[in-house]
C-alpha cells in the first residue's frame, strides 16, 4: 500500500510543480487564478490520500480525507471570491491584444 501512497504523492507533487510553472508564465491575475486553483486543489487532494495511504486506515486517514473535502469545497470557492473583488475593483482581463508587436506581454492598466 505504501506505493500507491507513493505514486499519490508525487502526482500530487507534479500537480503542484505545473501549478506553479503556469503561475509564472501566464499574463494576468484571472489566468494565475485558474491555474493555481485547478492544479492546487488538485495537488493537495493527491498528496493527502497519498499519505492517507500510507499511514493505513485510522482516525488519522480519516482526518485527511476530511481536509481533503474541505479543500475541495474551499479552494474554488476562495478563488471565485478574489476573481469577482478584482473585477469589482476594476482589474480587467487580459486579451490577445494587449501582446505587443514584438510578443511582450503588455501590462495592462490598473
Amino acid at each position: 500500500m505504501t506505493w500507491v501512497g507513493g505514486i499519490l504523492m508525487g502526482l500530487g507533487t507534479f500537480f503542484f510543480l505545473a501549478g506553479t510553472i503556469g503561475f509564472v508564465r501566464l499574463p494576468d491575475v484571472f489566468t494565475r487564478m485558474h491555474a493555481l486553483s485547478k492544479s492546487d486543489t488538485l495537488g493537495a487532494i493527491l498528496s493527502l490520500l497519498g499519505v492517507a495511504c500510507i499511514t493505513g486506515w485510522s482516525l488519522v486517514s480519516v482526518k485527511l480525507v476530511l481536509v481533503g473535502v474541505f479543500i475541495l469545497i474551499a479552494n474554488p470557492t476562495a478563488t471565485h471570491a478574489l476573481a469577482r473583488v478584482a473585477i469589482i475593483n476594476g482589474v480587467r482581463p487580459w486579451t490577445r491584444k494587449d501582446r505587443g508587436s514584438d510578443g511582450v506581454v503588455a501590462q495592462p492598466d490598473a
